[in-house]
């Protein structure tokens, strides 16, 4: 875990209020970040807003075992947010990270399927440049991703370019099929089973992920999204019910934000 003042590369507008941000980072700071870990910003050196805001990682620029920095892909809903997609290349960015804990994947794994809810398409992008460096044969793995509308169906044509299959959904049928995510994900699994899901979304799409997976037997991992207030553990905002009786809550900042589904009472 580093606090380090990142330098803004570039802030493209990718689709409707979602932009992707590069920031460069000095050495050593991102080396060895894991897809599904997170950073906690703070998006306005001013007093307002006041807390720092959580962003997945979505990527790294350069090389993996060197990065010169991060990419962040977030939708403007506030303030925070509103003041980062004004960012211009050259201005600084204090954040602190990389923190919490990734997804973890067995060498034994060949065979992934990713499945992503709106902006819960930011780790799931890294994982999928992941994969592809751990030298996983890009036809052993589809990803699914589902948004209100065509315009919330982000980073596609890269997963394409990676030799990755796409299947997408909306709610209101602007583009693929008119149907939840999972309906799709769940029927891919029935056809020929994954070694691994790994999903980030909505509480409720998660909900349905874990689902799936205890219906067919299928090892799953989820990245789960929720305010947070320092990212350290210290505040508590962030927990959610466990599974395990012994252990009543977990804290999403720093035993998540990835989960076996199983350690989650959904």
């Amino acid at each position: 875990m580093n606090q380090l003042t990142a330098t803004v590369l570039w802030n493209h507008h990718v689709g409707p209020n979602y932009f992707r941000l590069g920031l460069g980072c000095p050495q050593p700071g991102f080396t060895g970040a894991e897809p599904g870990q997170f950073v906690m910003v703070r998006s306005n050196p001013s007093v307002t807003p006041l807390l720092r805001r959580p962003f997945s990682i979505a990527g790294l620029i350069g090389n993996a075992q060197r990065p010169e920095g991060i990419e962040l892909l977030f939708r403007v809903v506030g303030q925070g947010t509103r003041h980062l997609s004004d960012l211009t290349p050259g201005q600084g960015v204090d954040l602190i990270g990389p923190l919490g804990r990734g997804f973890k994947l067995s060498p034994k794994a060949k065979r992934f399927y990713l499945a992503a809810g709106g902006i819960g398409v930011a780790p799931i992008r890294f994982l999928a440049h992941h994969l592809i460096t751990q030298g996983v044969e890009p036809g052993n793995c589809r990803v699914f991703l589902g948004g209100r509308t065509q315009g919330d169906l982000l980073c596609r044509e890269e997963f394409a370019a990676l030799g990755f299959g796409v299947t997408a959904t909306t709610d209101d049928g602007s583009e693929g099929m008119q149907c939840l995510i999972t309906d799709p994900l769940e029927e891919a699994i029935q056809a020929k089973a994954p070694d691994l899901v790994c999903a980030c979304g909505p509480h409720g799409m998660l909900q349905c992920v874990a689902g799936i997976a205890a219906r067919h037997q299928v090892a799953c991992q989820i990245s789960m999204e929720t305010m947070m207030a320092c990212g350290l553990g210290a505040c508590l905002g962030c927990a959610v019910p466990a599974a395990d009786t012994q252990e009543k809550y977990r804290h999403v900042c720093i035993e998540g934000p990835v989960f076996d589904v199983r350690q989650v009472a959904w």
